[in-house]
Order: C-alpha cells, then structure tokens, then sequence
C-alpha cells in the first residue's frame, strides 16, 4: 500500500476509534446506566426498558428514512466526507450536553440521546461509504478490520478512564459517581471530536459532478429511485442487505440491551461494566484476527462463523443465573462482535459499484437501522408484556438464524460484477 493510500486508510480508521467512545460509553455503558437509575428514578425496570427501547427506536427510524437519499445526494456531488461530518458535529455536541440532564428529566435525556445517535449513526454511514476510496480492493478486509479494531481499543481505553472516575470520583477531584459519569459524557464529546480531525484532514474522495445543492437534491432523488428499479438486477446486494438486516438486529440490540438485561436480572452495576470493559479488550485482536481470517477464508464463511456464536451467547444468557457468566458472555461477544462487524462492511464493499458508494451504504445502513428499530421494541415489549427478560432475550434467535439461512444464497463471486474497477 503507498504511503499516501495508507495514511488514508490508518485517518479514516481513526473515525473508529473516534466515535467508538460513543458506542461503549453512551450507548452500550453509562446511558442506560444511568437511565434506568437516575433519569428513570421512581419508575419500574419494565417502564425504563420500554422508554429506552423506544428511544433507540426512534433514532434508528430517523436514519432509515435519510440515509438512502442523503446518500445519493452525496454520491452525486462528492460530499460522502461533508455529509460525515456534519452528523459528527450533531453527535457531538448533543453528547456535551447530556451532563446537563436533571435528575428525573428522562424526557430531555431521551430527547438529547436521540438526535446524538442520529449523529453518530449518520456519521457511520458516510464513513463506511468511504472504504472504497481509502484502500484497494485486496486490502478490504484487513483495512475495515483496523477500523473496528481501533474501535475497540480507542473506546476502551476511555471507557477505562471513565469506569475508573465513577469507582474513585474524589480521585479526580468530584464529589460523587452521578458527577463522574456526567464528566464522562462530556470527555466522549471530547474524544469524537479530537480524533476526527485525521479524518477531516487527510481522507479524499472522488469529486462529484459539481452540481449545486438543489440539483445534488433532485439528481439524489432521481439515482435513488433509479437503484429501488433497478433491485432485481443486483440480486446479490438485495439478498446480502436482507441477510445483514436480520442478523445485525441481534449483534445491534445485545449491544444496546446488555447493560438493561444484566440490571433486570439484578446483577450489581459495576460488575457489568466491568463485563463491557473486558468485552473492549477482547474485541481488538479479535477484530483483527478476524480481517486476517476474512483474507484467508472469505467474508461469508467468517461471518458463518460469527452468527454461530451469536446463537450460542443468546440460549447461555437466557439461562444464566450468575454475573460470573456475564464475565463469560462479554468474553465470548467479544470474539465475535468485531468480526462479524469488519467482515459484513468489508464483504459489501466488494459487491457495490464504488460510484455509488454513499447510497449502498445508505441502504446498508438503513437496512441495519431499520433491524434496530424493531430489535428493542421486539425485546422491550417481549419484556413488559411477559414480565420476563429472558424470554425477551429468546426472540432474539429468529434475528440470527434467518440471516444465516438468506446469507447463504448470496452469490459472492457473481455479485463481484458489481465491485469497483481498480
């Protein structure tokens, strides 16, 4: 790979690492944390967990609707990088502003932790849409495995930091672990924005036609309906969004449940962050293992391999009764949740045409949203409704066994047609 090109590909895998500090800290640790136990105070552990479902819902349903034709719009005028920061920049400063939630406002924090998701989500759209540009067709898999990677260690190592503040709040000169986790929210704001910078700086792309924004709008329009007609024709990408839109609900929802389902089954709280920290220190050798691995015995098969134990980790948490096998889970997930991530991104980036690439990703996303907008009402209702988070969980196993089974009529060679010509 030539210097330029790598310099490319390590700043665009900065963005990982970037945002990433969302995902662990907000979305996956201290939000539903701290909903559930200061925003939510007073309400029942089935109310919390429909609110927060609801919450995820909501941003997801946002992303559904704008990432297709903010795609095509950003295809045809060159913005893929433009439009990435731009939802960055809404991401982060929402993040800043959660530390100013009162006690019991579940409303604001939901409304804030909405619009941030949004940024963040949107941001991912525009940044997966850029694999094409920043590496060769050869070094997909390697180069979208650094990227998560990077995630993982970049949000660990803060999450690390934060988890650290809330267990020894005087050590860093505050008064309480309520007031350590609000300086934790505003240290990610920090973190995204410093860390986007590379990105910002040093990733290119190819110009677009050059056109102004009202055309870029109608021109977006029109490739966007052009693509919907023109679905039978790319079969391979059809059926690959249709398989990824199923099995990435589960991977989306663990992720965003965990931390409620370990508190629903009465687990102490700072067991379970420690359980996503160890999840972070996995998840980066993992994730390159699995770009390695990726290379060596193709996307699918790698993905095969995550979704099986996806069903594993599903019928164990079902049953557990202990927060040593939270541990247990957390290591296992961890293996798992960076390849199955890095391979599915990097196998769609060989099936696409790479002139398009902000619109397929668009779908990409949209479809993986969309996935997120059922997956926690499916498990926040199964829960309020049963009266049992286990049950919940349960549902969980259709997401992933009819993504394996559609996965398996992609034609991964033939959609090759649809690749980038480098």
């Amino acid at each position: 790979m030539a210097l330029q090109k790598r310099r490319e590909a390590i700043s665009w895998a900065l963005y990982d690492w970037a945002n990433s500090a969302y995902a662990t800290t907000i979305m996956a640790g201290f939000f539903p944390l701290f909903f559930k136990q200061y925003w939510s105070a007073g309400a029942s552990v089935t109310e919390s967990t429909f609110r927060l479902g609801i919450a995820n819902s909501v941003a997801s349903l946002v992303i559904v609707i704008l990432a297709p034709l903010l795609g095509a719009i950003a295809d045809r005028c060159g913005a893929r990088k433009r439009f990435l920061l731009t939802f960055a920049t809404l991401g982060i400063l929402m993040t800043a502003l959660l530390p100013w939630v009162a006690q019991g406002d579940w409303w604001l924090a939901v409304v804030l932790y909405v619009l941030a998701t949004i940024g963040f989500s949107g941001s991912i759209s525009f940044s997966d849409s850029l694999l094409v540009f920043v590496a060769d067709k050869p070094e997909y898999e390697r180069v979208s495995a650094l990227g998560y990677a990077l995630g993982y260690l970049g949000g660990g190592l803060l999450f690390a930091v934060n988890v650290w503040m809330t267990l020894s709040p005087q050590t860093f000169g505050l008064t309480d672990a309520a007031e350590a986790v609000k300086l934790s929210f505003f240290t990610v704001a920090i973190w995204w924005a410093l860390f986007t910078l590379p990105l910002a700086r040093y990733v290119t792309e190819t110009d677009g036609s050059g056109i102004g924004a009202r055309a870029a709008v109608v021109a977006g329009w029109s490739q966007l309906r052009e693509t919907f007609r023109e679905i039978r024709a790319l079969r391979n990408i059809f059926l690959f969004l249709i398989a990824y839109w199923f099995y990435i609900d589960g991977v989306d929802t663990i992720v965003r449940m965990a931390v409620d389902y370990g508190l629903s089954l009465g687990f102490d709280s700072n067991s379970l962050i420690v359980a996503l920290l160890i999840t972070q220190g996995v998840g980066f050798p993992a994730a390159l293992a699995f770009g390695w691995l990726g290379s060596r015995i193709g996307a699918r098969s790698g993905i095969y391999i995550a979704i099986a134990v996806y069903i594993v980790v599903v019928i164990w948490a079902a049953q557990m009764e202990h927060v040593k096998e939270f541990y247990l889970l957390a290591v296992v997930i961890g293996l798992v949740q960076g390849g199955i991530q890095s391979l599915s991104r990097s196998l769609y980036a060989h099936i696409i045409p790479a002139d398009k690439s902000a619109e397929f990703f668009g779908f990409y996303n949209m479809l993986g949203k969309f996935a997120a907008v059922l997956g926690p009402v499916m498990v926040g209702w199964a829960s309020a409704v049963s009266g049992s988070p286990r049950l919940s969980m349960l549902t969980l196993l259709i997401l992933f066994v009819v993504g394996a089974l559609v996965l398996r009529k992609v034609d991964v060679d033939d959609g090759a047609q649809y690749a980038p010509r480098r």
